[in-house]
């Protein structure tokens, strides 16, 4: 029996109830809808990547369980900070107690927080700012345009980051996207590190890796939008299912495809044929990351008869489970 096996097996002798339950109900659908022939697309909100989700979603890349990624620009970047950087991350469990003037201490020793984990600026995000910029550059040069991850799979192919690797590639979810040629959606890039110095690259004409004259080399969200629906209508022969990891942006963009598609077009697609949420938003007056599936039926993105899911749980456990479940044979 392999891990994974073993992993199913104990998920589905102890999760019988509440939650526990939930796990086991989308794991099992997730499964079937593969099995059948469908795809999944996978949305990554919050820090998963620095959360090294890549460890497990790298394995179901390999395996044909993902079909699409729509992420933030954080978790673009983040797994490639991962990757080049893990061994100069700090990890501050005893975050809760840190004061202010730790905080400042930490800023000062550029070392940026999230929860436990700080990342490095200059191994992590410099490493990688100096090797993505003559991309642009030459992009630029050339009037030639393209997205924020054809940017990032620019390195992967081109080795530049090879020398940096400071954890086995097999655990980056990015470096098994690009070798699979994943399509990843990523709105709103420019909030990423990365997004913000292509700003900076723009404004500042002294901007030591070079100056651009206009954003022209790097496609917009609404191209993004646009490329998703190319996709969408492509590949929706077979049923594609949404696993939305957290909420925000990166979950509300991509599943907006359909209604797009039946409302603005007027062509006639399926909805999206499975559904299922991880996060511990609750619902609220207003809000789109705790929203129960059934509002999405309601705007054309789900159907009265999808298999819809939600985990009310920590994304960092939940996840990591559920791939595993799925990669058990």
């Amino acid at each position: 029996m392999n891990d994974f096996n073993a992993v199913k097996e104990f998920i589905k002798h102890n999760y019988r109830h509440f939650n526990a339950a939930s796990v086991v109900d989308a794991a099992e659908a997730y499964v079937k809808h593969i099995k059948k022939g469908g795809k999944m697309m996978i949305t990554l909100a919050g820090a998963m990547s620095t959360a090294e989700l890549g460890i497990t979603l790298a394995e179901m890349i390999r395996q044909g369980k993902v079909h699409a990624i729509t992420c933030t620009g954080a978790n673009l970047e983040e797994d490639l900070f991962n990757l080049v950087a893990h061994d100069h991350y700090k990890r501050i469990p005893h975050y809760r107690d840190l004061s202010p003037a730790d905080e400042v201490k930490l800023r000062e020793t550029k070392f940026n927080r999230v929860t436990d984990t700080c990342i490095p600026e200059e191994e992590a995000m410099r490493r990688i700012e100096k090797c993505s910029w003559p991309l642009l550059m030459k992009a630029h040069g050339n009037n030639e345009r393209y997205f924020p991850f054809e940017y990032m799979f620019q390195m992967i192919k081109n080795g530049s980051l090879k020398e940096f690797y400071q954890i086995d590639p097999k655990d980056s979810w990015m470096v098994a996207a690009c070798e699979h040629n994943i399509p990843i959606f990523v709105p709103g890039w420019e909030d990423s590190t990365l997004g913000n110095e292509v700003v900076a690259g723009k404004l500042n004409p002294k901007n030591p890796h070079g100056h651009i004259k206009s954003f022209s080399c790097v496609k917009s969200g609404l191209e993004v939008m646009e490329s998703l629906v190319h996709w969408y209508k492509k590949n929706c022969d077979s049923s594609i299912g949404f696993f939305q990891i957290g909420g925000g942006i990166a979950g509300d963009f991509p599943i907006c495809v359909v209604p797009l598609i039946i409302q603005d077009l007027f062509e006639e697609v399926p909805y999206w044929g499975y559904f299922c949420q991880i996060s511990d938003a609750v619902t609220s007056y207003g809000g789109y990351s705790g929203a129960v599936p059934n509002e999405k039926i309601t705007w054309g993105k789900l159907d009265e008869k999808t298999p819809k899911f939600v985990i009310e749980s920590d994304a960092t456990i939940v996840a990591p489970l559920i791939f595993a479940y799925v990669l058990a044979e």
